[in-house]
Order: C-alpha cells, then structure tokens, then sequence
C-alpha cells in the first residue's frame, strides 16, 4: 500500500515493470506453465492455475485499492465466494447469513453448504444491526455491503467489533460498494470479497472475482488451486485495466445515480424507492458511517404492479434490459425474472422482493440524458 491518492493508485500501484523492455503496462502472460530454471529447480511461476505474472499484477492493484495486504483473484465471484468460505469451515459449524443475500450466494448457503452438515441460519440486516446475534457460536458471519437487491446496508462498524469479541470469522461481500466507497477489512471485517466482473472490471465484457484479507493465507491458496477457479491471464488483464478508470467511474456512477434516486423519489408513480443516499432511507445514518459513497445501484417499485414495471423497461431508451451490473452502460431489470427468480416465493418474500421490484444499474452516461429517458418513461405509465 502507499499513501498516493485513489486514482493514482489505480493508474499504478501493481504494475509489472520489466527490465530492459519498458513496458507502460503490465503484459498478457497467456502461459500455461513456465519453464524451470534448471532440472528440478522451479521459478517462481511453474502452472498458472498456480500463479501468474499477469494475474498476480492484477491482485497488487486491488490490493493497494482495497486496503489489505494480501489478494487472490478468482475466475467468476461466486468462485471467489465459495472458495474463500469453504476453507473456514467444517461440519458442524453454523454461520449466520443475511437472508437477502444474491440469489446464487443465498443458494451456496441454503442448499449446498447443508450437504456438509454446516449449519446456515438467516437473519434481515435489520436484526444484524441490532446485534442479535450475540453468543449463539457462528463461525463465520457472511454479509453483504449493500444489499442486492433493496440495498440495505450493514452496519459493519459495529458488526466486526462483536464478530472479534465473539471469535467469529467476518466476511462482505463489497461488490455493490467497490473500494472506492468501502473497505470493509479497514473497518474490522476479515475479508473482503468482489464480483470483479461488475464494477471493478466496468464494461461488461469478463467473468473474475476477487477477495482481499490480511491473514495468512494458505488454506486459501490450496483451495483455489484444488477446486481450480485461478482466472485466465487475459480476463486479469481487461480487470486490470478496467481498475485503473474505477476512481473516475465510481465518481460518475455515485452521482448519476443519486441524481435519479432523487427524481424516482418524487415521481407519483413510483410506489418506493431504495437508495442509501436519500435521506428518507432508513438506512440513511448507517450508510453516513460505513460508505464513503452511496453506489450506482438503485432500486424502486413501480405503481401498478409488474405490469406497470414493464412498461416502464419498454419505455425506456437508454438502459438496457439485462441481469448484470457496474458496467459503464446503465442496466435493468425484474430480479423476480432474473437475480431472483430461482428464490420461491416464500423466500422472496421473505426477502421483501415483490414482483414490482425494479433493479436499476446506473451507468456513466450524461446524467441530463438519464433523468430526461426516465421522466418521458414514467409519463407513459
């Protein structure tokens, strides 16, 4: 880590220079393996599900980024959620989740991690915030940033000082804050985790994930080259450059989307809006203590029911009907029909997603151009 500001960190720290060639950047060392030194004496990179120059470059930057002294990259974020994780834990342990949790994650903890005999149990950001959790022997406590969908937000300032007291194991999963606006391991979490795949990389167009931590870390090492989930050299080079504009991006994203929330907030045909940065929200003060920004993830619900939301997606020019987000173009859509579409009912509702949840990924463009889209859109319904 060095004391330079967010943006030049993202513009340097972690670059692979290389004697006497002069390389700006860090290059593609798309290897499969590296040649040893001399018979029977390996270099420092041998299989590059082992480590790669590439790769490991792009760790250094989210490192430096995230505040912590360690990376691993991983190739998708649910690898990098179920390969940090497993290592912790053994049968017989419980954890404690957010029940709103993203869909796929909420499936890891409710349907596979109990085929270990670990047991999973599930509260609402409301109850954590509330540290009622307290001696009931957790392991682990997983939770995330901002919640996905209804960006609820975890009080981890308060949260990692019970987890230490208790001797349980903390872990965020911070996509929806990036580190420009939280690092959750500075705040007392343990581990930080990211779908890199959406603001970190920021264009749509690569799967990786990534976790940041402190402590030793080789039970992580050993699993993520078991279970085989290292990214390929060329993925860790596009997030390796999609990390150098995310000061830029976050600033961007931050802003159009606070500007929007606003204009949702007011809008007659909405019915609700969930944006941390509103002060009406009530997790208003939380977000003051915990966030340095409020994210470019907005979400509402529309009058008049799914039907409504529809029309409204129809109306719409500029956001794009897809399930991801973070990049630099804004995205929508009905987690009912995508995110969370494999949740029942009982547990959607459970969850507060109701079929007129609209989930909206604010982009980077013209923010004039967004709130003009958005109120033409909102006349039509």
């Amino acid at each position: 880590m060095n004391n330079n500001g967010f943006n030049s960190r993202c513009v340097h720290s972690g670059d692979m220079e290389i004697e006497g060639v002069g390389n700006v950047v860090t290059p593609i060392f798309e290897n499969s393996t590296f040649e040893f030194p001399e018979s029977g004496v390996a270099g420092k990179y041998i299989y590059s599900r082992w480590g790669n120059p590439t790769v490991e470059s792009f760790e250094k930057k989210y490192a430096d980024l995230e505040k912590t002294e360690h990376a691993f990259a991983f190739s998708t974020g649910m690898a990098a959620i179920t390969s940090s994780i497993m290592p912790y834990l053994k049968s017989g342990d419980s954890v404690l989740a957010l029940n709103e949790l993203y869909g796929q994650t909420f499936g890891f903890f409710s349907k596979v991690l109990p085929q270990y005999k670990i047991n999973v149990d599930f509260t609402s950001v409301n109850d954590l915030n509330r540290l009622d959790f307290k001696n009931k022997n957790y392991k682990l406590l997983y939770l995330e940033s901002i919640t996905n969908p209804l960006l609820e937000v975890p009080d981890i300032v308060n949260l990692s000082r019970i987890c230490k007291e208790e001797g349980i194991k903390l872990m965020v999963d911070a996509t929806f804050a990036t580190p420009y606006n939280q690092n959750p391991v500075s705040l007392g979490a343990d581990m930080a985790l990211h779908s890199g795949t959406k603001y970190i990389s920021g264009h749509s167009d690569l799967l990786i994930g990534l976790a940041g931590f402190n402590d030793n870390y080789d039970n992580l090492d050993f699993y993520r080259k078991t279970f085989g989930g290292t990214p390929d050299a060329f993925q860790a080079f596009l997030a390796y450059r999609g990390l150098k504009t995310l000061g830029l991006r976050m600033e961007r994203h931050n802003k159009n989307a606070m500007e929007l929330a606003k204009v949702l907030n007011e809008s007659s045909r909405i019915e609700e809006v969930y944006y941390p940065g509103l002060k009406n929200s009530e997790y208003f003060d939380v977000a003051e203590k915990n966030l340095k920004g409020y994210g470019g993830m907005v979400s509402f619900k529309v009058k008049g029911g799914i039907e409504n939301s529809h029309k409204l997606i129809k109306n719409l020019n500029i956001p794009k009907y897809a399930v991801s987000l973070g990049g630099v173009e804004s995205l929508i859509s009905i987690p009912v029909e995508g995110t969370h579409k494999a949740l029942s009912p009982e547990e959607r509702k459970a969850s507060g997603i109701t079929d007129n949840l609209v989930r909206l990924s604010v982009g980077i463009e013209d923010s004039e151009d967004l709130l003009q889209d958005f109120e033409n859109a909102l006349e039509k319904i």
